[in-house]
């Protein structure tokens, strides 16, 4: 059922006046996923007529954008992205590891998303490596699947790396399977201590090469002096590393990825209200506890679109990536030692090409299955119903 409020509602009523109050001020990047949302499943984009195998009833439905930041295109994506993911689980604990950036650093890497987000990815990834592939800690080689959040519950800029990681890894030597404790897999503050080192001597290696830009409140920091002063607060602070204890089986790992790989800033079900007075959305309040946690926020409609649009990513940047066992080319030939390690069999390898799903929607007549019987281009309309003969012909082949 179509969610009441969408982004898209929000930006079609919205954007054009966004936009031209923020001319000269507004990345190419963003101005297209704008357009993006506000032509998904409109005639802009085209779309064809569906008629029910069945009993015939036909409706029209236009075609999305596939943009990565529309609400509205990504389920197909994830369940896609899932299945494909459902062969990599292994029969262990999976657990729940992030790595997030001091507020001061968030500054630095909002002004400069490519090269910041890309040494978090780095840095966060590296140091799980280094501290699992420590003797003293689980002397072990580890996969991991790491995903990019650049937004808080209230869509302000928050970035950090959420990360799924198997409950062991794979000895140096390769002869056996290590596995982690029940509920611990590597020590927090080790792996704050050496994230913190690790990232701070990267990040001012990339302000000496001159690859860092800084405008606004923060123009100061092109000169080395300040910048070294911005981060002095920072090298005395305890970052922060969170682990969960491990999920309940690898369904719930599958179910928490889910939730969190292919969405960015805010889902359209979290939406309650637009109305000129502004948006009204869900969010969860992390200080508290409880049924206390659910709270509700409205924001100004340009406010709204504000901190939606601080979460476009570069173009071509990778949200999601896999290191260690899960690291491309290697990634089957680490899983099959894993599993023979595990004395586990190894999922069926089906390559036989299957039918592609489809996520129409059933009939709303007689929950039949949806077929496509006429195509129409960009900004046109179907003429109007279908000819009934031709609909008919088209259903019994």
């Amino acid at each position: 059922m179509r969610a009441s409020i969408e982004v898209a509602d929000i930006f079609r009523a919205a954007g054009p006046a966004y936009r031209a109050a923020h001319v000269g001020h507004l990345s190419l990047t963003q101005l297209k996923v704008m357009s993006a949302i506000e032509n998904c499943r409109t005639a802009a984009l085209g779309g064809h007529v569906e008629a029910c195998e069945d009993c015939g009833q036909w409706r029209i439905a236009y075609n999305s954008c596939r943009n990565r930041h529309c609400p509205k295109c990504q389920g197909a994506a994830a369940r896609t992205w899932l299945r494909e993911r459902d062969a990599d689980l292994l029969p262990v604990g999976y657990f729940h590891v992030v790595f997030t950036l001091p507020a001061e650093v968030a500054d630095i890497a909002f002004q400069n998303k490519a090269l910041v987000y890309d040494l978090l990815f780095r840095t966060a990834s590296e140091t799980m490596m280094t501290i699992a592939a420590d003797p003293k800690h689980l002397g072990a080689r580890i996969g991991i699947t790491a995903v990019l959040h650049t937004w808080g519950s209230a869509m302000t800029h928050h970035p950090h790396v959420h990360m799924i990681v198997p409950g062991g890894g794979i000895a140096p030597d390769g002869s056996r399977w290590i596995s982690s404790r029940p509920a611990f897999l590597l020590p927090v503050r080790v792996l704050g201590k050496l994230f913190r080192w690790l990232f701070l001597t990267r990040l001012v290696a990339l302000h000496e090469a001159g690859r860092l830009s800084f405008f606004g409140s923060i123009a100061n920091l092109t000169e080395r002096r300040a910048f070294l002063r911005h981060l002095a607060p920072v090298r005395k602070k305890r970052w922060v590393v969170y682990a969960k204890a491990p999920f309940a089986g690898p369904e719930a790992v599958l179910a928490y990825l889910s939730r969190y790989t292919h969405r960015v800033a805010i889902s359209n079900r979290r939406l309650i209200a637009f109305d000129p007075s502004g948006v009204t959305f869900r969010y969860k309040d992390y200080r508290r506890d409880g049924a206390d946690r659910q709270q509700v926020m409205s924001l100004a409609t340009e406010e709204f679109i504000r901190r939606f649009l601080l979460h476009v990513l570069p173009r071509g940047f990778h949200r999601i990536r896999h290191y260690g066992l899960l690291a491309g080319s290697a990634r089957k030939s680490s899983l099959a030692l894993a599993r023979q390690l595990l004395d586990v069999a190894a999922p069926p390898d089906d390559d036989t090409p299957g039918e592609p799903d489809d996520f129409r929607p059933p009939c709303p007549c007689c929950g039949g299955r949806m077929i496509i019987i006429e195509p129409f281009e960009r900004w046109r309309q179907p003429r109007g119903p279908p000819d009934a003969t031709a609909t008919n012909r088209e259903t019994a082949r």
